[in-house]
């Protein structure tokens, strides 16, 4: 006798927190849908089980309304009747930085525990791809398989199965693995999430209905194990399925019906696993496809919410964390509540809908005010951490003659430091308690001062003067303090700060340098790079140590976009707008031993937006993909301002860009042409570089090939590369042209949503002032990039410095808090304490295809650790071998 084939029915509602209406609209009936199922639960037995979207944020927005709800919630988590986490909340992964990854799993596993239970899913309904680390941060969690509805094969329109030449995978099933190795269980929504949605109980409905999902079911499953997923976005429960479950079973008893778990329906797959299931590796981007429905054009929605999110995440992870973990290494409290406020307040602006900013505006509107809570809490965390650092440092060694103004410069990062930085300094403080003498304030000389270190190593500086400043202490133990001082910045080169650590210095009275980096017109020069500003406004970097000369880098280009938040869609025309023949104003704006700026000026004319065609398009719904409108014939003024700055000793230009948007339905990019030759780029990504081919697949059809980034891409071949860094730019496209180019986007402005009806968003034309950053970096390819990528996570993390008083103390002048020996193909991605033990835990990512070793310089017990902080092998040596594309966390226990 044959074994029935099981159809698991799960129930579940994919809740999206904002999205088509705002936050507080699609609470209101969050109430109303939860309300429905805890009643359902409480009056159906035979109601066994209900999948809470894999996100525990929503039982905080649920009791926020209904607290008294709490405990009748957690008994039916502990009966295993509500199934939540493994997330906090749905995130996108690739808008997202590898530790907000990981935090939004720590996050919600947590609070997943704390409720009595846990869906061991990975669970990813509607990412707009899946990054390639998936796999080991899920297997390093405890968690084997996981659930997506994009990427891997086509679904179609309301759920439809598209049949297609080539898949993937055959099954809905099949191994997914990340690039070392790692697999786990790959489960494909084949008819999307809701393939089980609103399941008949009359019996002629019910017969019509199962005779066309069993045979969509069928036709993708590997194993006689079936997934049937009970509800879609925002979906109200269906109460009356129990007897729809019943149905089924009597009309069709060679089948067996359940009302299932996603841990159940995994533990059932498990045991009839097939030998015939395929192995995708790495990233899952829907690259087999037509590459019109890959959302990839998201990365460029809403610019500044990517720009206000990179902010923040490198506020929290890279400078708040580790400066609590110095202080805790110091013996001071690290505060978790703290944190954790901060992270979710930050996470809330992380799901699909929300960091790919296609909503409705309200929503964006609402993000923009989380992000400045996020980080406006998260400042003052830093600000009491170096507060606390600075007041234990011995800075005795300056004692020279006044005026002496010490200072302490912290490094966060885990690699020695080389780059300008600016310390605040009050050159004088008079508090209103005391009296002010404002002349005698306004009379001090700001001129003649150099900054010295402990050994007396010189230092030139840039000096600006700020003039009279108001400002007050906060005391802990007494009323706020004003006062009126006079406040300069000084900006100068620090060289090799110590990683994980800090080094003192002291602004003096010294003999100034007159040194220059501009060597002619247009031209700056330090020892590695020679920068030639073109007429154009772009300009030619050589790069001294290679010979290699990349010419005409930093040209703008603008087209029409018809499309929607979610896909760039270019206008029928075609035409693009170049800088390429503009004449530009150039002119000399900073000229110090510090660093060199040119101000570019571009006074350009553009299309002041789409024809009316696309508004008619819009209205009456034609698809993005269908438009025919052309860009306006009538013209209006846009101008672009482009700082270009080179400092003493670096390898890399950095440029600062401002413009006021003042065109629609347009994008804005900038290109960067290089002599490579190469098939594939580098594209930084969660915990990986991503290895991706310069061209789409042969089923690509969309003119367009823009693709995810988060901190760089790199084009490069052995002898030579160009990598560009950002700061919020997420989105970029490889030119296949005479010379390969990269194209960075900048801004992509559009008035509507997209998706499934006409949403009209006026303020995603972003019509106002923007700024974008970036840095070129020149290296000489092959495995010299790896040091062009340091360089690149280097951009993103400013060094926090903070002036102080001449003092002893317990912390030494300058010292590292953790001293580590590791290669550049090591990427350091956090440092924090454990909520569960107490101990230090510190990450990294092996971003080449061989093994690496970290060496920890400590006396203190260490041991791998995983992505939850978990204790597992110690490493006796204190020294740990990373395998290929491997994530390493270390545990450090503190005496």
């Amino acid at each position: 006798m044959s074994k029935k084939k099981t159809i698991h029915i799960i129930s579940h509602t994919h809740w999206d927190r904002e999205w088509y209406l705002p936050y507080e609209k699609h609470h209101y009936l969050l109430v109303q849908t939860i309300d429905q199922l805890l009643d359902t639960l409480a009056t159906d037995p035979n109601f066994k089980s209900f999948h809470l979207d894999g996100q525990t944020i929503i039982l905080e927005d649920y009791l926020q309304v209904r607290p008294e709800k709490r405990e009748q919630i957690k008994m039916f988590i502990e009966a295993g009747r509500i199934q939540v986490g493994p997330w906090y909340i749905l995130q996108d992964e690739f808008l997202t930085s590898s530790e907000a990854n990981v935090r939004n799993l720590q996050y919600g596993m947590r609070d997943a525990r704390k409720w009595g239970g846990l869906s061991k899913i990975g669970y990813f309904p509607d990412s707009f791809g899946n990054i390639g680390q998936a796999p080991q941060i899920l297997k390093q969690a405890g968690i084997r398989a996981a659930a997506f509805g994009r990427g891997v094969k086509p679904t179609g329109f309301n759920n439809a199965v598209i049949d297609a030449d080539e898949y993937e995978s055959p099954y809905s099933e099949m191994k997914w693995q990340s690039p070392d190795g790692t697999e786990v269980t790959g489960i494909l929504f084949a008819n999307w999430y809701c393939n089980g949605n609103e399941i008949p109980v009359d019996e002629e409905k019910a017969r019509k209905y199962w005779k066309q999902h069993i045979e969509n079911l069928e036709k993708f499953a590997s194993t006689s194990q079936m997934l049937m997923l009970n509800g879609c976005d925002h979906q109200p429960i269906q109460t009356n399925l129990s007897e729809a479950i019943e149905v089924a079973n009597q009309l069709y008893p060679d089948y067996q019906f359940i009302h299932s778990s996603f841990n159940e329906y995994v533990e059932s797959l498990e045991k009839e696993s097939s030998s015939e299931l395929k192995v995708v590796k790495g990233e899952l981007r829907s690259q087999k496809t037509d590459g019109w429905g890959t959302l990839v054009n998201t990365a460029s929605s809403r610019v500044y919410l990517k720009q206000m999110n990179q902010k923040v995440q490198t506020l929290l992870e890279k400078i708040a964390e580790p400066l609590a973990t110095f202080c805790y290494l110091h013996d001071e409290h690290y505060d978790h509540d703290l944190f954790s406020y901060a992270w979710k307040t930050l996470m809330q602006n992380h799901p699909h809908d929300s960091i790919c900013g296609c909503s409705v505006d309200e929503v964006h509107d609402e993000m923009v005010t989380r992000f400045k809570k996020s980080e406006h809490f998260t400042e003052m965390m830093i600000n009491q951490s170096v507060e606390h650092l600075v007041s234990a440092i011995d800075t005795s060694v300056f004692k020279h003659e006044e005026p002496v103004y010490p200072f302490v410069v912290f490094n966060t990062t885990a690699t020695n430091k080389t780059e300008v930085t600016e310390v605040i300094i009050d050159l004088a403080r008079q508090y209103y308690r005391d009296g002010v003498n404002k002349k005698a304030l306004q009379a001090i000389d700001c001129e003649g001062y150099i900054v010295i270190d402990e050994a007396n190593n010189k230092y030139p500086v840039a000096i600006k003067d700020h003039g009279l400043v108001f400002d007050y202490d906060l005391p802990l133990n007494q009323f706020r303090q004003p006062y009126m001082a006079r406040r300069v910045t000084v900006r100068f080169e620090t060289r090799d700060l110590p990683e994980l650590g800090y080094k003192t210095f002291a602004l003096i009275k010294g003999e100034t340098s007159n040194n220059t980096l501009v060597i002619g017109k247009q031209r700056m020069e330090n020892k590695h790079l020679i920068v030639d500003i073109l007429d154009n406004g772009s300009f030619n970097l050589t790069d001294k140590q290679s010979g290699h000369c990349h010419e005409g880098l930093n040209v703008y280009e603008d087209t029409g976009d018809i499309g929607n938040e979610y896909m760039y869609k270019a206008t029928s025309d075609c035409i693009a707008c170049t800088t390429e023949n503009e004449t530009a104003s150039i002119e000399l704006i900073d000229d110090t031993p510090v660093s060199a700026t040119y101000k570019v000026t571009h006074h350009w004319s553009l299309p002041e937006g789409a024809a009316d065609t696309l508004d008619h398009e819009q209205r009456e719904w034609v698809w993005f993909t269908k438009r025919d409108s052309d860009r306006a014939l009538k013209e209006v003024a846009f101008t672009i301002e482009t700082m270009i700055t080179l400092t003493s000793t670096s390898k890399y230009v950095d440029v600062k860009t401002n413009y006021n948007n003042t065109v629609k339905d347009h994008r804005l990019r900038v290109l960067f042409p290089t002599k490579v030759k190469a098939n594939y780029h580098y594209s930084d990504s969660v915990f990986e570089i991503a290895k991706r081919s310069n061209k789409p697949s042969e089923q690509w059809e969309n003119p367009d090939y823009s693709q995810h980034q988060q901190v760089f891409v790199d084009l490069s071949d052995e002898n030579q590369g160009l990598c560009i860094a950002n700061k919020g730019l997420n989105e970029y496209e490889i030119l296949q042209e005479e010379q390969q180019k990269i194209a960075i986007t900048l801004l992509r402005a559009v008035g509507e949503m997209g998706d499934w009806g006409y949403f009209p968003t006026p303020k995603a034309q972003c019509l106002d002032e923007q700024m974008v950053e970036y840095r070129i970096i020149p290296h000489g390819g092959g495995k010299e990039r790896f040091k062009a990528y340091q360089t690149a996570y280097q951009f993103q993390v400013p060094s926090v410095a903070k002036e102080t008083k001449i003092q002893t103390g317990t912390l030494p002048t300058s010292h590292s808090f953790i001293q580590l020996r590791q290669n550049e193909t090591l990427s350091y991605s956090s440092l924090k304490v454990s909520e569960e033990t107490g101990d230090v835990m510190l990450r990294f990512a092996n971003l080449d295809e061989k093994s690496n070793k970290l060496t920890l310089n400590t006396a203190l017990d260490c041991y791998r650790s995983d992505v939850i902080e978990r204790q597992h092998d110690l490493l006796v040596t204190k020294q740990v071998e990373l395998v290929g594309f491997e994530i390493l966390t270390v545990g450090i226990r503190p005496k």
